[in-house]
């Protein structure tokens, strides 16, 4: 039996009971919240952009790695057994688009945040600006390295499915290029739960880009790995 998720007759039902617990949290803890919120926008209102750029670093990072798996997990026929190709190729590109978006957001925060001010020219050629210029130059590759990937989506049909492929190998680059920046120029890269994402995250897409070598290999060779479960279905004549 195929799941095709909840049914639309019980969607009103659902969105009731989801806003009634909204309600009720809010209810029980709402004044005490807004008060700890406006005290604190009143004691680090100056450092609002710094907790902006760190904030967005990390959800930019967070999104490339998805993106980077997204893709390595496709690659390998991992996902077709558990997901239809064309969403995950959705996710995939979506996951790129929100982790570049973020990161020109934090780029854009530099400008104006006072712990490190930047200036336009610094945030555009590398190893010139006022803080660990030579890791901040690995941010500013990984950047371009994404801009290149991301619009290699829009041209894939012009420029063929080869040269697309290639390009996007600068997705690992570009992975390694962030990971870099956010571990030796990040503020937060001492903290231990920042720390161990790192460490996740390097160690997942290395894992899966091993996996991904060994099987274009065994293809090589004429060792197929385990069919995929569209290459498991029966074909149909007419």
């Amino acid at each position: 039996m195929t799941y095709r998720g909840l049914q639309p007759r019980t969607r009103l039902l659902r969105w009731s009971l989801f806003g009634l617990a909204i309600a009720i949290v809010v209810a029980g803890v709402g004044s005490q919240a807004a008060d700890a919120v406006g005290s604190w926008f009143r004691d680090e209102y100056e450092r609002l952009p710094w907790y902006l750029t760190r904030t967005t670093a990390l959800l930019s990072y967070l999104a490339l790695t998805g993106s980077v798996v997204y893709g390595l997990l496709l690659s390998t026929g991992i996902l077709d057994r558990i997901a239809h190709r064309a969403v995950s190729f959705t996710l995939h590109q979506d996951l790129a688009s929100i982790g570049l978006a973020l990161a020109l957001i934090h780029a854009a925060v530099l400008l104006i945040d006072r712990s490190v001010p930047f200036q336009p020219a610094e945030l555009v050629v590398p190893f010139i600006g006022p803080y660990r210029p030579l890791w901040v130059a690995f941010g500013q590759l990984a950047l371009i390295l994404s801009c290149l990937v991301l619009f290699s989506f829009y041209v894939r049909r012009r420029i063929g499915q080869r040269t697309w492929r290639q390009l996007h190998y600068l997705s690992f680059l570009a992975f390694v290029a962030a990971t870099a920046h956010g571990i030796m120029a990040g503020t937060d890269s001492g903290a231990g739960w920042v720390a161990s994402g790192y460490t996740l995250a390097a160690s997942v897409v290395t894992f899966l880009l091993a996996y991904r070598v060994v099987i274009s290999l065994a293809a090589r060779r004429g060792v197929s790995p385990a069919p995929s479960r569209a290459e498991r279905r029966p074909a149909v004549h007419s």
